[in-house]
């Protein structure tokens, strides 16, 4: 497997980024709704394809108010509307970097993984030979395969 990623990030760096994270945390959360997933399947969404037709409402209530429905509220509107054009662009780069933050942490994870169960093999190899301290090592990480072997019915390294 390629190794990809090879780097650690500075102390001074991860406490900027965290500073960052807290000030967006402080200045964000608390406006910020959360969800249920039944609450967020009852929503009429509004993507990306109806967002000039949007528009065109907003334009269209300032310039032709004899149209709309006693239910409009053009104040609330606009704040929403102002709002969605104020969030929108944050959440599209804050979505990259999070999305590039999943695939750096599953590569990472599966780098750091396939060195590890390299480890276990050897270690798997040493307790069949009867290697000294490699049954207690064994012993110590089999505990991850433990499961799995049971359902298979035996012992990953035949120990």
């Amino acid at each position: 497997m390629e190794n990809r990623v090879s780097y650690t990030i500075p102390a001074e760096d991860l406490k900027q980024i965290k500073e960052a994270i807290a000030v967006l945390q402080t200045k964000l959360d608390p406006n910020l709704l959360s969800l249920t997933i039944q609450g967020r399947k009852d929503l009429n969404k509004m993507g990306e394809a109806s967002r000039p037709f949007v528009g065109k409402v907003m334009e269209y209530i300032e310039t032709n108010p004899e149209f709309k429905s006693p239910y409009n509220k053009p104040e609330e509107m606009n704040k929403d509307w102002t709002l969605i054009n104020q969030l929108g662009p944050i959440y599209n780069v804050l979505n990259q970097t999070v999305s590039n933050l999943d695939d750096t942490l599953m590569e990472a994870g599966a780098e750091l993984l396939d060195q590890a169960n390299k480890y276990y093999g050897s270690v798997q190899i040493a307790a069949k030979d009867g290697m000294a301290n490699s049954k207690k090592v064994y012993e110590g990480l089999a505990v991850r395969y433990e499961k799995r072997a049971k359902r298979r019915g035996g012992d990953p390294a035949g120990v």
